[in-house]
């Protein structure tokens, strides 16, 4: 393998809290290691046009506690093209870059195991989204701060539940994942959750609800996440359960893009330093398509091809735990 003495770093897909926090600690990585880095700004759109910053350890400071990306992050068509990724390929080689870290999703991971192989350019990925939806990774850079996000609007809602005796639907992100809507809404004290990986049926859910107005509750929260198995959207599921139950009075909340933004906690700080670190580590050993994840608060290497696989499921224990304190 090639000694690596330049490696470039982008961000991809959607933004999670915590991305800046990677960017630096790949940057400072490389300078500790003495190899120069590069900034690709707007992900694989970026690479294509060859948008490249030198950076040093200065070029990342005051980055830690901001939200977001200062590299920015872009879809990119062009790059699901062979043409799109031999552009891309030319950049690199006339800016004498070895190597490649990408910081992003899923999705951006098999555009860059796709990108690798065909090239044979060593790719490492480091699992940045809030929805925690990736294999491999105990968890994901953004997830944590998502989390307290939810709990906090949360706790804002239910002030304004108990004073109106309303039920409220708040509908959070996710994907196909239900990471946020179980732990959010078991962290949040939520009568109900909602979640794609289980479909408890609408009359369950009307059976939850009469059960717990009867109980004396006045008031009630119910975490949905944005693809549930009801098959219902959360406006018609108010409108179902105002027609089923006319005794609730029901407000609907799409918590939407204030999840994926603000300051960064603490854990993921941490976590993205260990990860962007142990991306430079990884590619100074001669790894290549393989993503750094956090299994049992160890650092490891992944294959993108592990990744890719649908074997995800959620926490058992978590749902019955949820069922029991939600009486």
């Amino acid at each position: 393998m090639k000694e690596i003495q330049k490696i470039a770093v982008l961000t991809s897909g959607g933004d999670a809290p915590g991305m800046n926090a990677a960017i630096r600690a790949v940057v400072r990585a490389c300078v500790y290691n003495e190899i120069q880095c590069v900034g690709v700004y707007r992900g694989f759109a970026g690479l294509i046009e060859g948008d490249f910053k030198e950076l040093d350890a200065r070029s990342v400071k005051n980055l830690i506690n901001r939200g977001g990306t200062f590299l920015k992050s872009a879809r990119s068509k062009e790059f699901i093209t062979p043409e799109g990724r031999q552009q891309a390929w030319e950049m690199l080689k006339q800016d004498n870059i070895d190597a490649l870290v990408v910081i992003g999703g899923d999705g951006s991971f098999v555009g860059a195991s796709i990108f690798a192989s065909e090239f044979g350019f060593p790719i490492v990925g480091i699992p940045a989204t809030i929805d925690n939806d990736i294999n491999g990774t105990d968890y994901t850079i953004g997830y944590d701060t998502a989390l307290n996000t939810v709990v906090d609007a949360v706790d804002k809602i239910r002030d304004t539940a108990n004073s109106h005796n309303r039920l409220f639907l708040v509908e959070v992100m996710g994907r196909d994942a239900g990471d946020i809507a179980l732990n959010a809404g078991i962290g949040a004290g939520a009568e109900e959750i909602l979640i794609p990986e289980q479909n408890m049926g609408l009359e369950r859910l009307l059976e939850s609800l009469d059960r717990s107005k009867k109980s004396g509750k006045s008031s009630s929260i119910v975490v949905v996440s944005e693809r549930g198995q009801l098959g219902k959207n959360i406006f018609e599921l108010a409108s179902y359960i105002e027609t089923n139950l006319p005794e609730y009075e029901v407000r609907v909340t799409v918590l939407g893009h204030i999840q994926r933004g603000g300051v960064p906690s603490c854990y993921d700080r941490v976590l993205a330093s260990r990860l962007g670190v142990g991306a430079v580590d990884s590619l100074l050993r001669g790894e290549n398509s393989v993503m750094m994840g956090i299994v049992h608060n160890k650092v490891k290497s992944v294959p993108f091809s592990d990744i890719t696989l649908d074997f995800r499921t959620i926490d058992e224990e978590l749902i019955r735990v949820a069922d029991i304190i939600s009486i």
